[in-house]
């Protein structure tokens, strides 16, 4: 199987496995799929976040104002009887105005934050494996995602849509578990959950690919959809390539660069030390010794002429 590392500009996304004589028309389409769900659990990791620390979202004539705009509006949030947590709530108010501030307690928010982790470990330890390999970054140094278990590091495993899938599947049993009667259905997490998130205008909508319009390039080259992975890059199955994705029309994507960023780090690191030494050498180059007595070259002579301590002026 051809190894894939797929990135998206110069950001690692994942490591897909593929082989040689897959169809580039099915495997463009599979690798933007892939992305997008990993996106997906991104964002709804994001926002199941913020429904454990402040509750279900507000009906959107709510959002941002306060209770006394609320009160003299009347306006009622009739989700919030209904959408109550296991095990009660507890109240601490969203400072931004888009949840209603009653929180899961303490024991169903370790429920969904654990969960969160778990689901961001298992779609990063693909990037964490590659980074390794290539000595990209340093294991305290991995910021991708907050936790990253010792075992996913080690473990060389690629992505595929199974993993994207289980991931979800975790996410969608916590929020039951948290939430028996259910999101309203406005709250962001039920409307990923459901497939029916409104993307539009944000930003979160241009990092995704559809797959109808989603291109792979290797080495400069597109890879045209007529083709076979093959026809590119051999028939060896043990073949490691860079791809990177992104939307048809947006012409070849920035090379890769001669050195990665940790050398370059490096690089400047070493010169910076190289430096530092070279002004210290040149803070000790002082000649002012030469002015000492004991560096005068001609005082031997001096003293044999018996004019060593002669001095010109009255005593």
């Amino acid at each position: 199987m051809v190894r894939l590392h797929v990135k998206r500009g110069d950001e690692s996304q994942f490591l897909l496995e593929a082989a040689c004589g897959a169809r580039l028309a099915e495997l463009a389409p599979l690798v933007a799929r892939i992305y997008n769900g990993r996106l997906k659990v991104q964002r709804l990791c994001a926002e199941m976040q913020e429904l454990a620390e402040h509750g279900v979202y507000l009906p959107l004539n709510m959002q941002g104002l306060t209770e006394e705009q609320i009160e003299e509006l009347k306006l009622k949030d009739e989700w919030a009887e209904k959408c109550v947590p296991s095990g009660g709530s507890v109240f601490k108010k969203d400072e931004i105005g888009r949840r209603n501030g009653h929180a899961p307690n303490e024991k169903m928010q370790q429920v969904i934050k654990k969960t969160i982790e778990e689901a961001k470990a298992l779609i990063s330890k693909m990037f964490v494996t590659k980074c390794l390999l290539h000595k990209l970054v340093d294991v305290q140094d991995l910021s991708f995602f907050a936790i990253v278990s010792k075992k996913q590091v080690q473990a060389n495993v690629c992505v595929n849509m199974e993993m994207v899938k289980d991931a979800l599947d975790q996410l969608r049993g916590a929020v039951m578990i948290v939430y028996p009667m259910g999101l309203p259905p406005y709250d962001p997490v039920r409307m990923e959950l459901e497939d029916k998130e409104d993307l539009a205008g944000t930003h979160a909508g241009l990092e995704v690919i559809k797959e109808t319009e989603a291109q792979l390039w290797w080495a400069g080259k597109e890879l045209k959809e007529t083709k076979l992975l093959s026809d590119y890059v051999g028939k060896n199955e043990k073949t490691t390539i860079i791809v990177k994705i992104q939307k048809k029309g947006q012409g070849a994507p920035g090379r890769e660069p001669l050195i990665s960023h940790e050398e370059q780090k490096q690089m400047m690191l070493y010169y910076y030390k190289k430096q530092e030494e070279l002004k210290k050498l040149e803070e000790d180059d002082d000649d002012s010794f030469l002015n000492a007595e004991w560096a005068d070259s001609h005082a031997l002579k001096r003293q044999f002429h018996g004019v060593k301590d002669i001095k010109w002026g009255p005593r």
